[in-house]
């Protein structure tokens, strides 16, 4: 997801990244003006009409994403207790809530932002304002990336392993690095100012945010997108053949097989819709002026995604259901 958002970066024209230079002649004089921050790049979209149909698009994307993150977030909550979450419910399913409530929290942030700036046809003013629509918007997308990280770990683990990772009473654990690290990194960005304007809405700023956005967005992505490409690859190597052997096994061993099968390819749908956001980003930069339209339409469908994954692994047939609520 924030490579797409790194892509926007990078598709902008080169005339609004870069330092604008006006020469004004006074004499043999000339004046050489550089943008201070993002707010001195021209808003995208309006010079050349596609304003509306950028932020149009990007709306209606957020809108539907919003919808189906709050569906399987209730639909979860309505097919198990929510008394007994960290009790009875498999990792598999908390991790459907953990993924729809970063969804959600980042549609919501980010239609904000868009409607703000459709309505005003300008940046979000005061800079807090924009300031804290980048934060939210980084923290959210960290918080994705180190969650899917864990799943895919967590993948490998009880397929090569048979065992989960130990999350911790109530998963502290886990909300402790997934959550804990993004905070500490956007508190850091705040502190040094780097968020504001990115060219279409707030983000890292389009002239003071570049560290920012290096640090927090392509160096993690860089990282994680291969780690995560390369547990997956072999979990999912692992899962192919493991099916052959619990389709060949009969007795009682074939129901911890067919458990620890079902559970491992469960936790696998949530990596795809990511990676294939991120593997897009990478090969597509720069990015030309269509882009701009397609990666909302990647960027900002999330909560489709999850919901998704919720449907298949809801699906599952009545007696196979150990496979996916492994309690843990």
């Amino acid at each position: 997801m924030s490579a797409l958002l790194d892509s926007v970066i990078c598709g902008l024209p080169q005339s609004s990244t870069m330092s604008t230079v006006n020469n004004t002649t006074s004499g043999n004089e000339s004046v050489v003006f550089r943008p201070s921050s993002g707010y001195d790049i021209p808003l995208y979209g309006l010079k050349n009409g596609v304003f509306y149909y950028i932020h149009g698009l990007a709306i209606g994307c957020l809108v539907t994403s919003l919808t189906c993150a709050l569906l399987a977030i209730v639909f979860s909550l309505r097919q198990n207790n929510v008394r007994n979450f960290f009790s009875n419910w498999s990792k598999s399913e908390r991790f459907i809530v953990y993924m729809a409530t970063c969804d959600g929290l980042f549609n919501l942030t980010h239609l904000i932002d868009h409607v703000h700036i459709t309505i005003v046809r300008d940046y979000v003013h005061p800079k807090a304002l924009c300031a804290f629509y980048g934060f939210n918007l980084s923290f959210f997308i960290a918080a994705q990336q180190l969650l899917v990280n864990i799943i895919a770990i967590n993948a490998f683990m009880l397929m090569f392993y048979n065992r989960h990772l130990n999350f911790g009473a109530g998963d502290w654990k886990l909300f402790l690095w997934t959550f804990g690290a993004p905070l500490v990194g956007a508190t850091v960005a705040v502190a040094f100012e780097q968020y504001g304007p990115l060219g279409i809405f707030c983000f890292f700023d389009g002239v003071k945010g570049r560290l920012g956005e290096l640090f927090f967005t392509t160096v993690p992505l860089l990282i994680i997108l291969p780690v995560n490409c390369i547990l997956y690859g072999l979990t999912f190597g692992k899962l192919h053949v493991r099916a052959k052997e619990i389709q060949q096994t009969l007795g009682p061993k074939s129901t911890t097989q067919r458990a620890t099968y079902r559970a491992a390819r469960s936790m696998s749908m949530f990596w795809w819709a990511l990676a294939l956001h991120g593997a897009w980003g990478q090969i597509s930069r720069p990015v030309p002026n269509i882009f701009f339209y397609i990666v909302p339409i990647f960027t900002n469908l999330g909560g489709v995604f999850t919901l998704i994954v919720f449907i298949v692994i809801r699906r599952k047939p009545a007696n196979s259901t150990g496979g996916c609520t492994i309690p843990s």
